[in-house]
């Protein structure tokens, strides 16, 4: 079974299945405990009817301690594998796995909001949530493509084929902070087929002004108003 106690003696194995050090980890840990207690709080049954017996009374849980919670919530947003799968590791049958993933996913999001960690979905209002944050001064706009299940009609098909990749794919365009690597924007879902500019383009991104932004070739003649565009170029023996 997949312990918290075992796998932080491994950093590098637990970066892989969570996305995060150890010592980022441990910054979350008290918002997902405080977020946690607000929904369910000791005092009251899970139902949300009046506590008649002291808390932590009965069958023990594989997931009695708040670190243990927390790691069952990253593993499965970092690679949302197939609930059975996810009970195995987990060592719970696939139907408590089920109720444990709808019961913990929206704290972990209450959890990064509390901390300011989620990123902006609203291009109008990037500007303004970015704005005093000094990690933004220095940030990197780029494409991330998922892997999708191929669409049964034709047309969808060759909307959501990336030839880049060469898959079926969909496509959020994503502003990094180079320092922090902090996720600061996500855009909307689009096609795989979709071209980054035209994403960025689509969503109107509203900027600070004082952001310096990083972009690659995919983003060729994209240049919102910033303080600085940096773009590299090709090299000559590239283009031999």
């Amino acid at each position: 079974m997949l312990t918290y106690e075992e796998l932080k003696t491994k950093p590098r194995k637990f970066l892989a299945f969570t996305s995060l050090t150890v010592k980022e980890f441990a910054e979350l840990l008290p918002a997902f405990a405080n977020a946690y207690e607000r929904v369910y709080p000791a005092s009251q049954t899970k139902a949300g009817g009046t506590r008649k017996r002291k808390a932590g009374g009965g069958r023990k849980s594989v997931l009695e301690s708040m670190k243990q919670k927390l790691l069952f919530a990253l593993v499965y947003q970092k690679s949302y594998p197939l609930q059975s799968f996810q009970g195995e590791l987990f060592g719970m049958a696939q139907s408590r796995a089920n109720e444990w993933i709808h019961r913990l996913l929206p704290i972990l999001k209450r959890a990064l909001d509390d901390i300011g960690m989620t990123p902006e979905r609203d291009p109008k209002k990037f500007k303004e949530k970015e704005e005093s944050r000094s990690d933004a001064a220095d940030s990197i706009i780029d494409g991330t493509e998922r892997r999708r299940q191929r669409p049964k009609k034709a047309e969808k098909q060759a909307l959501h084929y990336s030839g880049k990749k060469k898959i079926h794919s969909d496509k959020n365009v994503i502003i990094a902070t180079a320092k922090r690597k902090r996720i600061s924007f996500l855009s909307q879902t689009y096609p795989g087929k979709t071209h980054d500019k035209k994403v960025a383009d689509m969503e109107k991104i509203s900027y600070p002004e004082r952001i310096a932004l990083h972009k690659d070739t995919g983003f060729q003649g994209y240049e919102p108003n910033v303080r600085k565009l940096y773009q590299p170029k090709k090299s000559r023996a590239a283009k031999n």
